[in-house]
């Protein structure tokens, strides 16, 4: 027995966004049975014909629409043809469920994957991954939700349809809607990259969206303090205690190279006698929990010694009283005001001088200062490397008095072979 189906294609008005977008449902109609179905597209009112079923208009995205609203319609009758053809029962929600792929493997969802990874994220925050990085990610599952509602006017998207030119649109959508830099725009990229190994390591997808997809990353110029900055702020009388409180903070990172966060929760475990009988600093970093082990110099002891009668320290909770980061950014702007430093003073440039001013520039090695910031490679402590130009000044000066050493000899011999 033949049975007939019929499609209808309509927007629901009661379900429309903040945008003024009403989405696209199919209804579905098998011997005066009805199914509704999201064909997860929105489209804003004026531009959709009841009489036709379909969007009005000539752009990329009302073409797309239109070209998935024939392809269900097509699908359709492909599922309706193999069901007379095995004669299987035919109704609306099995229609449906073979649409949706449910009764073989279910198609997988871009969002639903992403946000099930940063839920994970969240209960791994403080633990094996930084609070940054987990809010980093829901920053980029923002950034996609709002790509696939602006540029595919849908609320998800299925992961085996994500091709290479959805991932270049996706790099164009941030630098162009979300006004990122190209570094920032690569980094929410390699973000949602790791989205895109799971789906491909459960077999979600047929096909990797990022072969030849290439990432190449502008080099930076880290900013730092040279010699005679940093003395400004040591040496500046502030007259309030928020202010002394970030100064020496900054100052200390300065001369242990720490980063805010573990500078925070640097306690007195954290500092043990190295190998010279000296006091040393051992800790595993809070951002990629390799170990740094820094000799603490006078000037970072002094300052552990200033405020070791502070109630927050005599309560062991932390070996300096930290304000939170924010604040201390703040506060900051303020010292770079009153030292006349013109240079955007922030808690991570004291890691950047500690590195470039304070070891490399004093002819430190850089496998040492590499060990010393806890980098797991030394190819990112050469990034610090390329930019002192004054230890390759020094080295260069060095060179040319012993070159002018070595003539001066050459002709003296000469001299004395002519006698």
């Amino acid at each position: 027995m033949k049975t007939d189906f019929h499609t209808h294609f309509h927007t629901v008005n009661k379900k429309i966004d903040k945008r003024g977008l009403l989405p696209i449902y199919l209804r579905l109609t098998v011997n005066r049975k009805r199914k509704e179905h999201s064909i997860s597209r929105r489209i804003q009112s004026e531009f959709w014909n009841v009489k036709m079923e379909k969007v009005m208009g000539n752009n990329a995205i009302e073409k797309e629409i239109n070209t998935h609203i024939n392809n269900i319609r097509h699908k359709l009758n492909k599922i309706h043809q193999v069901l007379s053809d095995n004669e299987e029962p035919i109704t609306a929600s099995r229609m449906i469920k073979e649409l949706k792929g449910e009764t073989k493997q279910q198609s997988k969802m871009t969002l639903e994957i992403f946000k099930e990874h940063n839920e994970q994220m969240d209960r791994l925050s403080g633990k094996s991954i930084s609070k940054s990085t987990a809010k980093r990610y829901w920053t980029c599952y923002n950034h996609v939700e709002q790509f696939l509602n602006e540029r595919y006017k849908a609320d998800d998207y299925r992961m085996k349809d994500i091709d290479h030119q959805f991932i270049t649109k996706f790099e164009y959508f941030l630098k162009t809607k979300r006004e990122c830099n190209h570094n920032s725009a690569l980094k929410y990229v390699n973000n949602f990259k790791k989205i895109i190994r799971i789906a491909l390591a459960n077999q979600w997808m047929d096909r990797d969206p990022f072969y030849n997809y290439k990432v190449q990353f502008d080099a930076v110029e880290r900013e730092y303090l040279n010699e005679e900055e940093v003395q400004k702020l040591i040496d500046k009388d502030l007259h309030l205690d928020r202010l002394k409180l970030v100064r020496d903070m900054f100052v200390f990172s300065c001369y242990t190279g720490l980063a805010y966060s573990d500078v925070k929760k640097l306690s007195s475990a954290d500092i043990t006698k190295g190998i010279d009988g000296d006091n040393w600093i051992r800790i595993k970093r809070t951002k990629t929990k390799s170990l740094s082990s820094i000799p603490l110099l006078p000037i970072a002891e002094k300052i552990i010694e200033q405020y070791k009668d502070h109630p927050e320290v005599k309560a062991g909770s932390c070996v300096l009283p930290v304000l939170s980061n924010q604040k201390s950014n703040a506060f900051l702007k303020e010292i770079a005001v009153m030292c006349g430093i013109s240079k955007p003073l922030n808690t991570h440039l004291a890691r950047h001088t500690f590195a470039t001013t304070i070891t490399l520039t004093n002819g430190v090695p850089i496998e040492s200062v590499s060990k010393m910031l806890g980098h797991k490679d030394l190819r990112t402590t050469q990034h610090y490397a390329k930019i002192v130009d004054r230890k390759i000044s020094d080295d260069m000066n060095e060179l040319k008095i012993k070159l002018a050493e070595k003539a001066e000899k050459n002709i003296t011999n000469k001299k004395n072979a002519k006698k």
